[in-house]
């Protein structure tokens, strides 16, 4: 039958600001999320000195680096870093449109997941708007390589998520999470997830200017003798592949708006996920733009139906 989908967008009821540190800078972010009104989209603005901002949507056409984390723009200077477990959290729960306003060049990184964000947006509360929600729905497979690593898309009537992942380590290994993605189950199995590093690799990170907020209080850390440091252990068994998984989350709901399909990807990241989103949007045969037909608030992808994708490309904003 198919997951229940939302049939109308969304916002935030209230404003709500969220602090914390950022992972590579090491400096104190803040952070408020604003209510935004239909097909406005999410949008970052960055305070800059002197007053001035610098807007980024949150769509594909605007990522930039993905080496350590996801980027969008293209000038240090203006860009605005780690977005991907802030967006996770909004996609996961629905969000289509959000001002978020950043004083600072990062997202916090907070406890190293989305847990955090999905609490606060819960605390503002979310708002119904009477315009019809849009979807992507996936009509064809698309894939990418790159060396031993893929990612695609293919047809499937939800939101699924089959997510692989296989390290030259004994602790981590190969481990896999698949699941059809709703609210419900990004809570309770991907949420607290958190990023993870090895000891080994730390100071390479400093003398390249990364990682300088990076603690056992916001990442997994794992020792030279394949141990996790963190006193508490893991949250998930196999919370590294659940990370990976979140991460993808994030990075997906830069298409613009949620796709209907299953994402699939084998020693995947932000790269991987990026260049296969860019493959599939820049196939208009490998996709529709979809809405539902019913007048109700929630509906399934067999009541979508398509409309003209020139009136909705947010992807190339």
């Amino acid at each position: 039958m198919g997951i229940e989908l939302l049939g109308f967008q969304t916002t935030i009821a209230s404003p709500i600001t969220v602090k914390g540190t950022g992972v590579h800078s090491g400096a104190e972010v803040e952070i408020t999320f604003h209510p935004a009104d239909a097909d406005a989209g999410i949008v970052f603005q960055r305070v800059l000195a002197g007053g001035r901002v610098s807007e980024y949507r949150a769509v594909s056409s605007q990522v930039g680096n993905t080496d350590l984390c996801t980027v969008l723009g293209f000038s240090p200077a203006t860009s605005i870093a780690t977005v991907e477990h802030v967006m996770a959290a909004v996609y996961a729960l629905g969000l289509d449109n959000l001002l978020i306003e950043v004083h600072g060049a990062e997202m916090p990184i907070m406890d190293g997941s989305s847990e955090p964000f999905i609490e606060a947006i819960e605390q503002a509360g979310v708002r119904s708007l009477a315009v019809k929600r849009r979807y992507i729905r996936i009509l064809k497979p698309v894939r990418i390589e790159s060396g031993a690593s893929w990612s695609e898309f293919t047809p499937y009537d939800g939101m699924r998520f089959e997510v692989e992942i296989d390290f030259d380590c004994p602790l981590i290994g190969r481990q896999a999470w698949k699941g059809d993605m709703t609210p419900a189950v990004f809570k309770r199995e991907l949420s607290r997830a958190r990023t993870f590093g090895f000891m080994r690799d730390v100071e390479r990170l400093w003398a390249g200017g990364f990682a300088l907020g990076s603690s056992l209080e916001n990442s997994v850390v794992i020792s030279d003798d394949n141990t996790v440091i963190n006193i508490e252990g893991l949250r998930y068994e196999d919370e590294f592949v659940r990370h990976k998984t979140l991460d993808a989350v994030g990075d997906l709901s830069l298409a613009g708006a949620p796709f209907l399909g299953c994402y699939r990807s084998y020693r995947g990241g932000h790269r991987m996920n990026a260049n296969a989103l860019k493959a599939l949007l820049s196939d208009p045969t490998a996709y529709e733009v979809v809405e539902t037909a019913s007048q109700r608030q929630r509906t399934r992808s067999r009541d979508m139906v398509a409309v003209a994708a020139a009136d909705f490309a947010p992807w190339s904003a």
